[in-house]
Formats: structure tokens, C-alpha cells, sequence
């Protein structure tokens, strides 16, 4: 059994999230700026199906990406200096979110439901959200959001309309992040995509020292990407 939290309820501690499935850890509560706030500073993240009650996760071993280790392939790397694409940021973050709320390919529905987005416009409107986009001839065809606390990135999702476009938003993103002294992206979860790009799993137990370290940095005030990352 997992604990049913109400809107006052603490989280529990990370040791007691469950290995199967891999980091379940609380459920219910609510999905205020305050909870989802709390929730990323202690390596925690909700993810849930449209039926379910809201869940709360912290999976072990944790996804991560430390942007110096990013990984581009030749291929990636010449699309990112053909400069076709314009990348900004911040500019449409609800098509951005909601553009990665659209059901994937084989799957009959989405995770991030109006309620998720809603509580992610609102961080956005706090200045925790960010959205990293790539237009082509006006239109958005590919990007990514997430959180930023302190100097500490937490990934949440991102999309493809055209090829590659989600590699091109993650790649400005980790190289952006690696200027600002970010030494660490979130993935959450392990995926082939994200491995391609030089993510690796380490223990929670790591993951929550470097955590703890980076989001008590300065933050950054202005999320505005140089224009010669990929020059």
C-alpha cells in the first residue's frame, strides 16, 4: 500500500517508494504551484493515467543527462548547423505542452491531461516552466518543456512533427543549461531516445545529493538561449 496524501499531507520519504512498480510513492493530494514545487525539490514527480488518482513517483535508478555528456551524432550535428530552423524560447509554451499532451503513435491516450496543464501554465506564469521550441517556416514543429529550480533542470516531455526536431530543441537545451553551470538535466525515466542523446541511469541516492546541491543555486532570471551554441 502506498499513502493517500491530502492537500496538507508531506510526502513520505523516498525510502519508501515501492520497486514495483519502480518508484510509485504516494498518491492523491493535489496539483498546486506549492505541492509540484515541494515535489521536484525532493526528486519527486507526478505521472498518472487519465482514470487515476494523481501519482507520485521516484524511481530508482533515476534517468539523467549531464549536459556534458552530450551525445550528437553526425547526422544530428549537421542538421544543427544547417540552421533551418528557428529556435526560441518561452514564446508558446501551451502549444509546446499541449502539443506533447497529443496521443504518441500506438498509444490511446496521454498522461498529461487538462489538469496537468493547467498546473504547468502556472509554473510557467511563475517563471519555474520553461518550453524550448523549433520553428520552421513559422510553424512550431518540434520542442520540449520542463522545470527549472535553482541550477537544476527537470525534463518533462517533448515532441516531433518533423524529423528530429525534439533532438534539436535537447540539444540547444544542453548546451544552454552547460553554459549556466546546469550539471544536470532529469529524464526520469529511461528511454532509447534519451539514451541516444548520452543519458545514463544513476541510484536515487545520487541523484538526490547533486539534487539538493544545484537547486539551492542562484537561478536563472532570464531563460534566453545564446545564439552560437551550434555556430
Amino acid at each position: 500500500m502506498i499513502p493517500l496524501l491530502t492537500p496538507n499531507t508531506p510526502f513520505p520519504p523516498l525510502s519508501q517508494a515501492l520497486q514495483q512498480p519502480n518508484g510509485l510513492l504516494a498518491a492523491g493530494g493535489d496539483l498546486s504551484a506549492a505541492r509540484l514545487l515541494d515535489a521536484y525539490r525532493h526528486g519527486i514527480f507526478p505521472w498518472f493515467n487519465p482514470d487515476d488518482p494523481i501519482l507520485w513517483w521516484s524511481p530508482n535508478p533515476r534517468m539523467v543527462l549531464f549536459p556534458s555528456e552530450l551525445h550528437l551524432s553526425h547526422s544530428l550535428l549537421k542538421t544543427l548547423h544547417k540552421s533551418q530552423y528557428t529556435l526560441r524560447t518561452d514564446s508558446h509554451f501551451e502549444a509546446v505542452i499541449r502539443a506533447c499532451s497529443a496521443p504518441r503513435h500506438g498509444a490511446n491516450g496521454t498522461w498529461i491531461v487538462e489538469e496537468m496543464i493547467a498546473a504547468y501554465l502556472e509554473l510557467h506564469r511563475l517563471g519555474y516552466a520553461h518550453s524550448v521550441e523549433v520553428w520552421m517556416d513559422k510553424e512550431l514543429v518540434g520542442g520540449l518543456y520542463g522545470v527549472a529550480i535553482g541550477r537544476m533542470f527537470y525534463g518533462e516531455s517533448m515532441f516531433s512533427r518533423r524529423s528530429d526536431t525534439s533532438k534539436i530543441a535537447f540539444a540547444h537545451l544542453a548546451r544552454q543549461l552547460a553554459r549556466w553551470k546546469f550539471t544536470m538535466i532529469d529524464c526520469q525515466m529511461h528511454t532509447p531516445h534519451l539514451a541516444s542523446l548520452g543519458a545514463r541511469e544513476i541510484q536515487r541516492t545520487e541523484f538526490i545529493e547533486r539534487l539538493q546541491e544545484l537547486i539551492n543555486c542562484a537561478p536563472i532570471t532570464h531563460f534566453q538561449f545564446d545564439d552560437d551554441l551550434f555556430a
